[in-house]
């Protein structure tokens, strides 16, 4: 006999972790796992480091939310190992010296990345350090970022230190134009006035592949604010004449990072681990279901029955699954890491889970309908395609439609009313994480709806859509 409720280990608790479990909670007893307290809104912690209480708004604890208000597990803790074939998780709880096993039916990986492309553990700002093994090798290991007190130090201490070089009017490189250096220089020009702010790219215009309209409109926010730009130009740190090029003979007086992403997939087989990808690789390898496999293609969790068992999902996988020819011609096409696809991919996780439970546990061979019970695949979301950057607390630019196309998408808002648009999504994505009333009710049909949107066919559509909108808005001015 089955046991009443199968057990369910979710590895991080993100937006596409916390999504799952709220998913599963009522049917499947469910344990989260991670190796800190806290959520944080990832998205919002650049204002944090200029106005630190703004921490307080993207933040709080998990174990009551998750255990409290989900009425689900919470385990504190980093997880060492995880075994496919036996299905068995090797944790460290964050109160106990030693090692802990934990076995489960079913698993699914949320576990996130890094943004420090060029160091060795990816330690950044922009996401605390988790790993007890990158603490000691890390830039600021008096403190300790899995605790929010820590994290609040560390804000707290960067906010100080930005504040001691306004007052000496210091130079500041922000390297890396893409939407989130953009966000970064243009929050310390707005609470920092006297810095002096550079910011580069070695591409030749700011915002990456976005289009052309909020490139420039971004571009021009930053003229206007005495921000200098450097396109086409490659950072080199090593080379004095890098430097010199983008007027600063001396070096700047302190350098950001605003560049890639970086796998944090420390537990997984290398097996299952792509060789290549952005950061040198480590990413896990998933299928069109987002089972996680192996190398040479084979699902890795895959039971007796050839069903998959562990999924990966959200920031933690390899973000595309890659077929011949072109990346036009790919099964998926490479996704960005944020939280519109993460999401959508822990619906269709769960969705899958469900259909192996019940093929498995139930012995059912066919849905409510009489069709055949078979996994769902993954596809480019339409979601995927949208980006709000904003420009200090005032001003911002939303682009909807985008893809992995250069120039694809189109800017439909911009000024302070997507300046108050990216305020009520952090504060109602943050409310939903959180398990709260009004933020479920907001987003939980965004991915909960009986069509599902692919994002190569619905982003082309939305871009024509506002170019049409746009041609007749021109038309009309012009009679």
């Amino acid at each position: 006999m089955p046991p009443a409720q199968r057990r369910v280990l979710i590895i991080g608790s993100g937006f596409s972790g916390l999504c799952v479990a709220r998913d599963l909670q009522n049917h499947y007893l469910v344990t989260v796992v991670d190796a800190k307290e806290f959520f944080e809104y990832t998205p919002g912690v650049l204002r944090a480091y200029v106005k630190p209480k703004h921490l307080d708004a993207l933040t709080f604890a998990l174990a009551p939310v998750v255990e409290g208000r989900m009425g689900c597990k919470f385990l504190w803790g980093e997880v060492k190992h995880l075994d496919g074939e036996d299905r068995v998780a090797t944790i460290k709880p964050m109160f106990t010296d030693g090692l802990e096993s934990i076995d489960f039916d079913y698993c699914i990986v949320a576990a996130g990345c890094n943004f420090g492309v060029f160091h060795k553990w990816g330690e950044s700002l922009w996401f605390p350090t988790i790993h007890a093994d990158a603490r000691p090798e890390g830039s600021w290991p008096h403190l300790d970022e899995r605790f929010l007190e820590g994290r609040r130090r560390h804000i707290l201490e960067e906010y100080t230190a930005i504040g001691e070089l306004a007052k000496k009017k210091a130079t500041i490189l922000v390297v890396g134009a893409g939407f989130f250096g953009v966000e970064w220089i243009t929050e310390l020009e707005y609470f920092f006035k006297d810095l002096q702010l550079t910011i580069i790219d070695a591409l030749p215009n700011c915002l990456g592949p976005l289009p052309a309209k909020a490139a420039n409109y971004c571009s021009n926010y930053m003229k206007r604010h005495g921000i200098r730009e450097f396109y086409n130009l490659k950072y080199n740190s090593k080379d004095p004449d890098f430097f010199k090029g983008v007027g600063m003979p001396n070096g700047p007086d302190k350098e950001y990072l605003c560049i890639g992403v970086k796998a944090a997939n420390y537990f997984m087989p290398a097996d299952t681990l792509s060789e290549k990808g952005p950061g040198g690789g480590g990413w896990i390898l998933m299928d069109m279901t987002l089972a996680v496999k192996t190398r040479d293609g084979r699902v890795w969790s895959a039971d007796e029955n050839g069903c998959p068992r562990i999924w990966a999902i959200g920031d933690c996988n390899y973000a595309c699954v890659e077929g011949p020819g072109k990346m036009d011609d790919w099964p998926i096409p490479p996704m960005p890491k944020i939280s519109y696809p993460s999401e959508e991919e822990a619906i269709i996780a769960v969705k899958n889970l469900e259909k192996v439970d019940k093929m498995v546990f139930q012995g059912r061979k066919t849905d409510t309908f009489g069709n055949p019970l078979k996994l769902a695949t993954m596809h480019w979301p339409w979601g995927a395609g949208m980006f709000a950057t904003s420009l200090g607390p005032h001003d911002a630019c939303f682009v909807a439609g985008a893809s992995w196309k250069k120039n694809s998408g189109l800017m439909c808002v911009w000024g302070s009313p997507c300046a108050v648009q990216k305020e009520i999504i952090e504060a109602s994505k943050v409310n939903e994480c959180a398990y709260g009333l009004v933020g479920r009710l907001i987003w939980y049909f965004v991915h909960h709806t009986p069509v599902t949107f692919s994002g190569v066919a619905r982003a082309g559509a939305i871009e024509r859509r506002w170019r049409l909108i746009h041609r007749r808005r021109l038309e009309r001015s012009e009679v």
